[in-house]
Formats: C-alpha cells, sequence, structure tokens
C-alpha cells in the first residue's frame, strides 16, 4: 500500500466515523421534547464546562483559523498576524459582553442578538434588519470554511465540485437531525485530532531548523517578490490598515450570530464566565497556525493550480508521515464543517425568530420554528456553497472580512445595547443603514489585484481601502464610526423633537439573571411601542422581590 493509500484510508476512515457520530448525536442526551426550537438550536441550554470549552473552540476557531491564515502569512507575510491580536483582545470582550447577554438572553428566552434589539429598543423593524444583516454577514463566512473544506480535499485527491456539494450534503443532513448536539460532540474529536496535528507540526519545524530557520528562509523568498506590501515586517504604510484589521475583527468576531449559540447553550453565567476567561488557549494554536504559513514558504512548499488556501494541507502531504496526515486531514475537514453547521444554526435561527414569526406567523409553535430552522439551515449552507462557486477571492480571508463589514452594523444594537438604552431606535435603523452602504459602496470600489499590483478586476477586490498614500483602512472601521456618528447625532435630534421611543422590554437586573432564576421565560410577540404580556406580570412583582 503506497503512502497515498494510506494517507486517503486514514482520511476516509475517520470521517465515515465522524459522520456516524452526527447521526448518533440526536440521541445524546435526548430530551423529552426533540422538536422544540431550543433543544434543537441550543442544546435546551444545558450544556456544562467541557461542552461549551469545545463548542466554543470549534465554532469559533474555525477553518479561518487553521487553513485561511497561513494562507494569508504565506502570500504577504507580517498583515496576516492581524488575526493573532484581535483573538486577544476578543477575551475581554467576551467576559464581559456576554455574559450579559447570556442573562437577558436566558429570562426572556432569546436565541438570537436581534431579539434582543427588538426588545431593547421596542422595535421589531429593528431586529428585522439585524437579523438580515447577520444573515447576509454570515453567508460569506461560511464560505470561508467550505473553501477551506474544498482546498483539504484537493489536496487528498478529490478534484472537482461534487465532492465538496457531497460533503455539504453530509453536514446538512447531520445538522437537521441533531441540531446543535452533533457539532458539540463532534467539536470534542476535532479538538482531539487537532491537538495531535499541532504537536506533529511542531515536532516537523523544530526537525527542519527550527522557527529561526523558517524566519530567514521566508524573508529571503518575500524580499525576491516584486510585492512592496509583503514581508515578514509590516511596511511604514502598513500599520494603520493593520491596526484597523485588528479593532474591526475584534469588534465583529462575537456580533456574528453563531457566537451568541454556543454561549445561550451554557447551563448557567458561570460557565459563560469561565469559557470565556480560558479561550486565550486556542490564540496559541492560532498563532502557531499563522507560523506555519511562514515555514511552508520558507521550505518552498507550492500550493496546488496557485491556490494559497492547500498550502497547509500540500505541506502536510510532503512532511507528515502519511499515517498521520491523514488524521490532519481529518481534523481539518472537520474543523470546517463544526463552524459551518453552528452559522448555519445561528443564521436559521435569526430568520425564525426575527422574520418568520414576528411577520410571516405570529402564532408559530416552538415546534414549527424549530422546523423551519432546519430548512432555512439547509438554504444558508448550500447558498454559501453556490458563492464559492461564483466568486474567486484572492484570499479565503477576505470573505471572512467583507463579512466583517456588514455584522459590524449591528454594534450600536446589539454590543452597545447590552450597556445602555439610550440609543433611539429610529436613530440606530438609520444609523444602521448609513453604515451597510458606506460599507458597500466602498467594498464595490476596491479593484482586486494581483501580487504584482496589477489590477485585474474592478469591484470587490478584499475590504481594506486605499487612501491613495500607500496606506490602507479597514472598510468595517470607516463605516462604523458613519454608523455611530449618524446613531448619536439622529437620537439627540429625535429626542430634542419629542419623538417617541420605544419601549425598553429589559431591565437592569435582566442583565445579571443566572440559573434557577425564578422570572425565566420566553419573550411573547413584542407590540411596537407597546409592554408585553411578559412585562406586565413582571411590573405586578414588587421590585425587592425580584433578583
Amino acid at each position: 500500500m503506497s503512502d497515498r493509500d494510506v494517507e486517503v484510508g486514514v482520511f476516509l476512515v475517520l470521517m465515515a466515523g465522524v459522520v456516524l457520530l452526527g447521526f448518533g448525536a440526536a440521541r445524546w442526551r435526548r430530551p423529552a421534547d426533540p422538536y422544540h426550537i431550543e433543544e434543537w438550536s441550543v442544546g435546551g441550554r444545558a450544556f456544562g464546562n467541557w461542552t461549551i470549552w469545545f463548542l466554543l473552540g470549534g465554532s469559533m476557531y474555525s477553518a479561518y483559523t487553521f487553513i485561511a491564515v497561513p494562507a494569508l502569512t504565506y502570500g504577504i507575510g507580517a498583515i496576516g498576524w492581524f488575526a493573532v491580536p484581535f483573538a486577544i483582545v476578543t477575551t475581554p470582550l467576551t467576559f464581559i459582553f456576554t455574559t450579559r447577554a447570556w442573562s437577558v438572553a436566558r429570562r426572556h428566552g432569546f436565541l438570537t442578538h436581534s431579539e434582543f434589539a427588538a426588545a431593547r429598543f421596542g422595535s421589531p423593524g429593528l431586529g428585522a434588519l439585524v437579523a438580515v444583516t447577520g444573515i447576509l454577514a454570515t453567508i460569506p463566512y461560511v464560505a470561508v470554511q467550505l473553501i477551506s473544506l474544498q482546498a483539504v480535499l484537493r489536496t487528498v485527491g478529490f478534484g472537482g465540485e461534487w465532492p465538496l456539494l457531497a460533503a455539504v450534503a453530509l453536514v446538512s443532513i447531520c445538522t437537521f437531525r441533531s441540531g446543535l448536539r452533533a457539532p458539540a460532540l463532534l467539536s470534542v474529536v476535532k479538538d482531539v485530532l487537532l491537538a495531535w496535528m499541532l504537536i506533529t507540526a511542531a515536532l516537523m519545524v523544530a526537525m527542519y531548523g527550527g522557527w529561526g530557520s523558517a524566519f530567514r528562509g521566508a524573508a529571503t523568498r518575500f524580499a525576491a517578490t516584486p510585492n512592496p506590501a509583503d514581508g515578514l515586517l509590516l511596511p511604514e504604510t502598513g500599520h494603520l490598515g493593520f491596526l484597523t484589521l485588528v479593532i474591526g475583527s475584534a469588534l465583529a468576531i462575537f456580533a456574528y450570530p453563531h457566537a451568541l449559540v454556543g454561549m445561550l447553550a451554557a447551563k448557567d453565567r458561570d460557565t459563560v464566565r469561565r469559557n470565556a476567561a480560558a479561550l486565550p488557549v486556542y490564540c496559541m494554536a492560532l498563532a502557531l497556525m499563522a507560523m506555519l504559513g511562514i515555514f511552508a514558504l520558507s521550505r518552498g512548499v507550492t500550493p496546488a493550480d496557485g491556490d494559497l488556501n492547500t498550502v497547509v494541507p500540500r505541506l502536510i502531504h510532503e512532511y507528515f508521515p502519511s499515517w498521520s496526515a491523514g488524521v490532519a486531514y481529518a481534523a481539518l475537514s472537520i474543523a470546517a464543517l463544526i463552524p459551518a453547521a453552528v452559522m448555519s444554526i445561528a443564521a436559521a435561527n435569526a430568520f425564525t425568530r426575527s422574520l418568520y414569526r414576528t411577520y410571516l406567523r405570529p402564532d408559530a409553535t416552538p415546534e414549527s420554528e424549530a422546523w423551519t430552522s432546519r430548512w432555512v439551515s439547509l438554504i444558508v449552507k448550500f447558498g454559501a456553497a453556490a458563492l464559492i462557486l461564483a466568486v474567486d477571492p484572492a484570499f479565503s480571508v477576505d470573505l471572512q472580512l467583507i463579512g466583517g463589514v456588514l455584522i459590524l452594523q449591528t454594534i450600536p444594537a446589539v454590543f452597545l445595547g447590552l450597556l445602555t438604552g439610550w440609543f433611539h431606535r429610529v436613530a440606530l435603523t438609520a444609523g444602521l443603514i448609513s453604515g451597510l452602504v458606506t460599507g458597500l459602496v466602498m467594498l464595490w470600489d476596491i479593484p482586486k489585484l494581483d501580487g504584482t499590483g496589477r489590477v485585474v478586476a474592478e469591484h470587490f477586490g478584499g475590504s481594506s481601502w486605499s487612501l491613495g498614500d500607500g496606506r490602507s483602512i479597514y472598510v468595517g472601521v470607516v463605516a462604523l464610526a458613519v454608523n455611530l456618528i449618524v446613531t448619536i447625532v439622529m437620537t439627540w435630534l429625535m429626542r430634542a423633537a419629542g419623538v417617541r421611543d420605544g419601549h425598553d422590554g429589559t431591565r437592569p437586573d435582566d442583565y445579571h439573571a443566572d440559573a434557577g432564576d425564578p422570572y425565566l421565560q420566553r419573550l411573547d410577540e413584542l407590540i411596537d411601542g407597546l409592554p408585553t404580556a411578559a412585562d406586565r406580570e413582571q411590573q405586578r412583582v414588587p421590585s425587592q422581590e425580584r433578583p
């Protein structure tokens, strides 16, 4: 049996086991009512410390980490390191914001950011706009996972489009059947396999001269390229672009719908806090993967057909033992499928709760919501597959950054809304639309360049806007600044004009609720500007008796 046969054999055996485990996840901790939307989409809000740890790692540190970031450091060097500091910055943000989000969502039965925005500012219309923005931003992020999966399949030897579509179909069926339980269970397998891959990678680097040799070799290769922007150090004109990428990505990552899904599955507030505090452990894996792009460049690894997303799979093929390469391929494939599943669940929840139930079927039962979410999750995954067949980004990370431009515009309503209800609902809506329009216009006007700086396409060539003097700035930060200015100015104007604001359906103590809270409930249908039935019921309880 050849080395290639061993690689492919180990890969196929492990992936077959993953598929069977995904199907069987529906029976793991099977609830009395498996068709309830909370059971399907957030595991009944009952996962403990270890399950949440693996689930968050599986959904947040995805193929973006293990395929897209090394491809970026391989292609242009230092700028690819923006992913490491932004991952570190997210830790305090997670600790502060997600605990508050978990509490208010647990008390009101929210499953999405959009539900919270609608309740906080008394505007189902704002909630619907946040939901649509979240769905549109998530599809490119799912596409990043599928592009990475396609790169692995191509390296293994399964070229063409049918292997990717077959893999998407299998993960879609597993998600449809098992909901969040499938990615939660598979995340454990993924982390075990990835730990083995990272240990093997570290030993491989040590065997071939260590990191010093790798960085010297990469520096020599960058010096020989015609692109002035690449290299191991940022050019003097690259600092602004790097800094804004870090800030924008750090703000965006936990505004995505799927970030909330993993947290809402936690059984109590302490579980959220512990896992938020431990997330920096994954940053070490991210840093190692970023450096593997440098190592691959120094060793002269050639991507398949010029596709930089194949750099890590090709490195594995050339330098890992054949059986260990099969394990690594399986780890990378699972790292793509798990977040794709969680992201599709989150996007489906946003549609079901803020569009379907609010406007299409107000009397929807939890069971009908669950079935609607299941079908929409399929549409999201296959929509992302269609997207990657239609576009050809220079780096797959560009798709995620373009999605980040969109999701950043929900920050005032979602993240800042967790801290204050001062903003006016009309101002938030106007600000969000202004930010989206600004971001899309700027993205449209960015040309796509090749490695020599030659324009190869006129539009949607990336997410960094050139300032004309060699410097660039991340479009998402500019669009968010426009959004915030419009929101703040219009809030002052609305207040001065006496325009009626929406009713805040939350209360200060909602943001500190924990498991066992006697006032946990599902959110009734919101009526714009009026108290809900749940609000009226809570108003009957004296404030001193509330936790």
